[in-house]
């Protein structure tokens, strides 16, 4: 079970007020995210922050899991760092807007449900990672600019801000003990933000970092020719945009499920994915896909409903449009101690336990991709990778199970009952089974414990088929699945063998 789950009550019922707090607090937590990603990807802060309204916008109110937060992210930013380079920022939005129209394809043809293959010690390692990079990630605001070169604070300053990230996470974890009327987060931020106010407290604030001032986000159709040349150069960087962006938002759903103890809509928020990002690209903005931390902090805060998402969409833009000065103020220790407690409470401590517990390959799977996820910072990578390891590992213990048991019948008849699937791995221990050599004329395969799984089981048998008719013996399939026969019928003249009927025998369903 997930840490949060044991913080909250899901039985409650939707607190407006809550809500609205939520939302706010996760707007200016938005602020530095936005900013920071945009200038990885070597674009102008205020294209950050666009992205993030228009992101966080249509994903709360058209998504598939309430609670959740879309904006500009680091995974979408790495991405377009090439083409921003070697292109500029108008092939960015075009990128951007054909990522969209892939994402809102895939949610149309249903494949969100595609996740359900990611197993769970690849969440693990994927959330672990996760939680390891968003604390890292907070180590640079420990550091200042000096000639140009980030350092390491010391003295004074770096006591400062210890102190002040000292005691948001007191608060954050003592608040609760006493009232959950408001966001601990959010009381985090105003208490450290008036405690640097009043005492004149010199620290790192937003504004330091860029300014956030701005207006409504301009329509803008991008300025790239419409030919194939131009199509050739984007659709490579929006595949990939697309693909990081929905495998990010579809396992940030899962996880909000898992907290939540709710259900989301896989293929509802890959459209609004696809939607968000075309309407991103067209409103100046990077475009983006679900962020995990924000979602957390939002769920923290106690936001179960599409306003909280709403909330701090619109409060991200009155920001930009009215609240920069004051905005640019708030300290950036205020929100490394959010950023902390959320990396905190975001790893899954309970898969120390299961170390010696679970199989070998499965601790190998989840260490693999937490590892991947903080060298390479690509979650979609790592994930990819858990993916494939663990469907070779399941493939490999899968061939280890198919079994024969042998016996001749009165009639002399041999008969081989199959145990296990029929499939690529299992071939080579299928064909170890039989002695056609010293088997009588008449041989009889039994697949009622088996199945034949993909054409690979029928090459095999085929060629089975042609070792016994060489040998001047008859081969008999017995019990084969409806599944089995529409295989044997797909091959259409491959198998020339007869197949017994047993009149009394049913397969199971599905």
């Amino acid at each position: 079970m997930h840490p949060y789950l044991r913080l909250f009550d899901f039985k409650q019922k939707v607190d407006y007020k809550i809500e609205i707090l939520a939302g706010l607090t996760v707007a200016l937590a938005l602020i530095p995210e936005a900013v920071a990603f945009s200038m990885i990807a070597g674009l102008p802060p205020l294209v950050g922050l666009y992205a993030a309204f228009m992101m966080g916008l249509v994903t709360a109110i058209l998504g598939g899991r309430p609670g959740m937060i879309s904006g500009a992210t680091g995974a979408v930013a790495v991405v377009l760092v090439a083409l921003v380079k070697t292109h500029g920022i108008e092939y960015v939005f075009a990128t951007v807007i054909l990522a969209g129209i892939l994402q809102v394809v895939v949610g149309l043809l249903r494949l969100g449900k595609l996740i359900r293959l990611v197993p769970h010690p690849v969440m693990f390692g994927f959330v672990n990672g996760l939680a390891i990079v968003i604390f890292m990630a907070q180590l640079d605001n420990f550091k200042h600019n000096v000639d140009g070169e980030l350092v390491w604070m010391s003295g004074e300053p770096l006591f400062t801000m210890l102190g002040l990230v000292a005691l948001t996470i007191a608060i954050m974890v003592f608040l609760p003990r006493f009232t959950k009327a408001v966001p601990a987060s959010l009381t985090a931020i105003l208490v450290v933000f008036a405690l640097v106010a009043f005492a004149g407290l010199e620290t790192r604030t937003v504004g330091d970092i860029a300014s956030i001032q701005g207006g409504f986000p301009p329509f803008h159709i991008p300025g790239v020719p419409l030919t194939l040349d131009t199509l050739t150069i984007i659709l490579p960087y929006a595949a990939i945009v697309a693909g990081v962006g929905l495998i990010e938002s579809l396992l940030t759903l899962n996880l909000i499920d898992e907290i939540t103890g709710t259900r989301g809509r896989g293929n509802k928020e890959c459209v609004a994915q696809g939607g968000a990002n075309i309407l991103s690209g067209l409103f100046y903005g990077m475009g983006g896909c679900a962020m995990i931390g924000q979602s957390l902090i939002n769920i923290s805060a106690g936001a179960r409903a599409r306003l909280s998402g709403i909330v701090a969409a619109v409060m991200l833009l009155v920001f930009i449009m009215f609240g920069a000065p004051l905005i640019e103020k708030v300290p950036m220790a205020a929100l490394t101690g959010v950023m902390i407690m959320v990396s905190v409470g975001t790893f899954e401590w309970v898969s120390f336990r299961m170390i010696g517990k679970m199989p070998r390959h499965d601790i190998f799977v989840g260490i693999l991709v937490a590892a991947v996820t903080v060298l390479l910072h690509n979650l979609a990578l790592a994930v990819l990778i858990g993916v494939v390891i663990s469907a070779l590992v399941f493939a490999w213990e899968s061939a280890k199970r198919i079994r024969a048991r042998k016996y001749i019948d009165s009639n002399g008849v041999k008969h081989y009952e199959i145990y296990g699937p029929l499939f690529f791995g299992s071939i080579s221990a299928f064909n170890d089974k039989f002695d056609i050599a010293n088997d009588p004329d008449e041989v009889i395969i039994d697949f009622k414990e088996s199945r034949v799984a993909d054409m690979s089981g029928i090459e095999a048998l085929n060629k089975l088929t042609e070792r016994y008719r060489k040998a001047g013996k008859q081969l008999h399939l017995k019990h084969l699945s409806e599944d089995c026969r529409r295989l044997l019928s797909n091959a259409g003249e491959l198998i020339e063998v007869n197949i017994l009927e047993d009149p009394t025998y049913k397969v199971a369903e599905d």
